[in-house]
C-alpha cells in the first residue's frame, strides 16, 4: 500500500505581514507555493484566502497574527525533499533567520496519510504536539526519522534548530 506525506510548517514571522521587515517574503509566496504546486510528487496545500502573496498568513495560529502554518501531503519524502532544498526555496530556507523568529521547540512534523487524505490544520497540530511530547516515532517525525532524505541530513536538520 503506497502513502503519502503530509508535513506541517509553522513559524512566527518577526513582524506583521504588512511590516518592511518581512516584505521580501511576503512577496515571494505566489512564486514559491506555485512551484511547489507543479513540482512532480506534489499532492495538496491547504489553501489560503486566495488573495496574492498571502499564503496562508491569515491563518491565526492560537489568535496570533504573526503566527503562521504550511501544510501540505507530497507523494514521497523525495518528492518533498527535492522541492525544499533544489529549487529556489532553498534561498528561502536558508535565509529563514530574516523573517522568522526562533521558536526554541520544534515547529515541523510529518507524518505518513492514505492517498486522497487532506489532513487539517487542527490533525497537524496535533501531531506536532506529538512530536514536541514524544520524538521522533510513526506517529509524528522530523526529516532525521526518514530513511534516504541525504539532502535533508546534509543541511544538518537539527531536530530544534534547523528544521
Amino acid at each position: 500500500m503506497s502513502r503519502h506525506l503530509a508535513q506541517l510548517n509553522i513559524g512566527r514571522l518577526v513582524a506583521d505581514t504588512d511590516d518592511p521587515r518581512v516584505a521580501e517574503f511576503m512577496g515571494a509566496l505566489d512564486r514559491v507555493n506555485g512551484l511547489g504546486r507543479r513540482m512532480p510528487g506534489f499532492v495538496w496545500m491547504m489553501e489560503g484566502s486566495g488573495e496574492p502573496g498571502t499564503g496562508n498568513t491569515e491563518t491565526k495560529l492560537d489568535g496570533d497574527p504573526r503566527l503562521v502554518s504550511n501544510l501540505t501531503v507530497w507523494e514521497s519524502a523525495e518528492a518533498l525533499e527535492t522541492f525544499v532544498f533544489g529549487t529556489i526555496h532553498r534561498q528561502f530556507y536558508e535565509r529563514r533567520a530574516e523573517w522568522f523568529e526562533l521558536l526554541g521547540e520544534r515547529h515541523l512534523v510529518m507524518w505518513w496519510v492514505e492517498p486522497g487524505h487532506r489532513p487539517t490544520l487542527d490533525e497537524g497540530l496535533g501531531r506536532l504536539a506529538h512530536l514536541r511530547r514524544h520524538g521522533d516515532s510513526d506517529q509524528a517525525f522530523g526529516w532525521a526519522h526518514l530513511k534516504g532524505a541525504g539532502a535533508a541530513r546534509a543541511e544538518r536538520c537539527a531536530p530544534v534548530a534547523a528544521e
